[in-house]
């Protein structure tokens, strides 16, 4: 699944491109919390993962010292929700929640401050080393977790930890399904399936994909878009946005590759001819070049 990066890609990006890449390759043994935590090198290229991991790990057996081998699956529960919330004071961050800092996990490690997502992620890898297994899913609007149990799944809020009922589910879902809309049909199981690691990290980096279209920041983006390609590569759409990056960032070489890879594919899609307009100035930009 390696991508191939267009000419004019900076050398100084190839290498946390190609670890992310070498990562992701295989669904069955995908390491989301590496994974998610490689997406700060984008913020930090220096970060040092290793150390990261290390405090991670080092969570993990602080806790694992206080659980005897043979604990229930609820109880045990318990004690990583009062481990996590209160003992490391994990919680929403209400007071910042769109900032980009929220979706970089070295920074959500030391605020202990984070959005749902991010959160999740950690609670979930925490989980896993103490053998429960805890899924997250894409709830729409915040993401949830779940804990599947003989009596059935506990659905959990990362911001807080707490189990929510039928009755707050469907209530968090009428906020986001309109009144007569085909979603209103769907059962509820639906929106409460498992969400896969690499749909995990696709939701992380769209939540900065919006915040640095906001704020028109196109380098930030760009290195968003670098990862969704990798994760996505048959999503042309993410080559597509790509492309419009770099014409932004004046690498219109690399720009024109990906916006005629889209067309290629979807030649009659409704921004087909406002893209197709872009292309003789783009050529041209690429002549000058060479």
């Amino acid at each position: 699944m390696n991508e191939q990066l267009p000419d004019g890609v900076p050398a100084a990006m190839i290498t946390s491109l190609d670890y992310f890449a070498s990562l992701v390759q295989d669904d069955a043994h995908l390491p989301l919390f590496e994974a998610a935590l490689t997406i700060a090198q984008d913020d930090e290229p220096a970060l040092d993962l290793s150390a990261c991991m290390l405090e991670i790990d080092q969570f993990a057996a602080r806790l694992k010292r206080r659980l005897p081998a043979d604990m229930a699956q609820i109880p045990k529960l318990r004690q990583l929700n009062n481990f996590f919330y209160q003992e490391l004071g994990f919680a929403g961050n209400l007071n910042d929640y769109y900032h980009p800092d929220n979706s970089y996990l070295h920074k959500v490690l030391s605020s202990r401050r984070g959005i749902p997502i991010s959160l999740a992620v950690i609670y979930m890898e925490l989980a896993q080393q103490i053998d429960l297994d805890v899924k997250g899913i894409s709830f729409p609007g915040h993401f949830l977790m779940k804990l599947s149990v003989n009596s059935g799944d506990i659905i959990l809020d990362p911001f807080n930890g707490a189990s929510l009922s039928r009755e707050d589910i469907e209530e968090r879902l009428e906020a986001f399904v309109m009144t007569g809309s085909r979603a209103k049909d769907i059962p509820l199981a639906s929106y409460l399936a498992d969400a896969s690691a690499r749909s995990i990290l696709v939701r992380m980096l769209h939540n900065l994909k919006s915040l640095f279209t906001e704020a028109t920041h196109w380098q930030q983006y760009l290195n968003v878009q670098q990862r969704l390609v990798i994760l996505l590569p048959e999503e042309l759409s993410e080559r597509r946005d790509r492309g419009l990056a770099y014409a932004q960032l004046d690498c219109p070489q690399a720009a024109l590759q990906d916006i005629e890879a889209y067309l290629s594919v979807h030649p009659k899609a409704s921004d087909a001819a406002a893209l197709r307009e872009r292309l003789p100035e783009l050529r041209a930009a690429t002549r000058k070049l060479n």
